[in-house]
């Protein structure tokens, strides 16, 4: 008997990383109009960008519909296998509960985390599951785990523009045209499972200074569990320019500090898929990461 780990498609994994570390994952669906995309099946990050600042309307994102889970679920349970569901915030998309629904029938074999995040947010939670199985941990003790640390995770991105929040109602025209005017860069956190703007820096440099503020405020980054930097767009220059300044940064407090916690050389780069790309837009940068303290 083995356990299974199933995640959604917007924690932002790549297929061939899935794969090596024995994880599946179910894409969600996306919507340009009347054509309809399995997310990384049919459309990459890449293409959905592409097509994403040539469209007028925003594409719609569709929860994942609790018989693919029951399919996979049963397949599972049929091998006599567990399984530890990993979904996105249960504040932003039906799937969680899709997948509550699903796992109802195998209460003793399958086990549903809500993880309360989004993108690389929900990606390291993801990368904890794996590396709890490795040590030899059961589903449901795995699951017990991975509700206890997710409250540790954090996620802070600074974006590029209020046009996309805009389009996507969370925010008035007024407001995001006069952000345009001013530089403003909004700087966003996941909080109870949901985005929320926890300041508007004016300019990038002002941005880059918030997330910061932001991570030290969550005693910062605890290098000893998984972190994820993601970009939103076609190009990952400002976020290598981040990652350089942050390890410079955590290189500087260690020595300062003392600290036995050593500073890696690079932090791992990912693209933003499609569910939170549509809302953030292209030119943003996401840190997730567990904090220190």
């Amino acid at each position: 008997m083995s356990v299974r780990i199933i995640v959604d498609s917007s924690a932002d994994m790549e297929t061939e990383y899935a794969a090596e570390h024995d994880i599946t994952i179910i894409p969600m669906t996306i919507s340009f109009g009347e054509e309809e995309f399995a997310e990384g099946v049919d459309l990459s990050r890449t293409e959905f960008f592409e097509r994403l600042v040539e469209s007028d309307e925003l594409p719609r994102t569709s929860q994942i519909p609790p018989m693919v889970f029951q399919d996979l679920f049963a397949e599972a349970v049929e091998a006599g296998d567990t399984v530890v569901c990993i979904t996105l915030s249960s504040r932003l998309s039906g799937t969680y509960q899709s997948a509550c629904i699903a796992a109802a029938p195998f209460k003793e074999s399958v086990f549903v985390v809500d993880s309360l995040n989004a993108t690389v947010g929900e990606r390291i939670l993801v990368e904890r599951a794996w590396a709890l199985r490795d040590e030899g941990l059961e589903a449901a003790d795995i699951a017990y785990c991975l509700d206890q640390e997710k409250q540790d995770i954090r996620l802070v991105a600074s974006l590029d523009t209020l046009e996309y929040l805009r389009k996507g109602g969370r925010i008035s025209g007024a407001a995001a045209m006069v952000g345009g005017l001013l530089s403003i860069k909004p700087v966003v956190t996941v909080e109870d499972g949901e985005v929320v703007v926890a300041g508007k820096a004016r300019g990038s440099k002002q941005a880059k200074n918030m997330v910061f503020q932001k991570i030290d405020e969550a005693g910062g980054i605890d290098f000893t569990r998984p972190i994820w930097v993601a970009y939103s767009g076609l190009s990952d220059k400002a976020a290598r320019k981040y990652i350089e300044d942050t390890l410079a940064q955590a290189a500087a407090a260690e020595e300062a500090e003392r600290d036995d916690a050593a500073v890696p050389g690079d932090l791992p780069l990912t693209l933003v898929g499609a569910v939170i790309g549509t809302h953030v837009g292209p030119g943003g940068v996401a840190f997730a990461f567990f904090a220190r303290e």
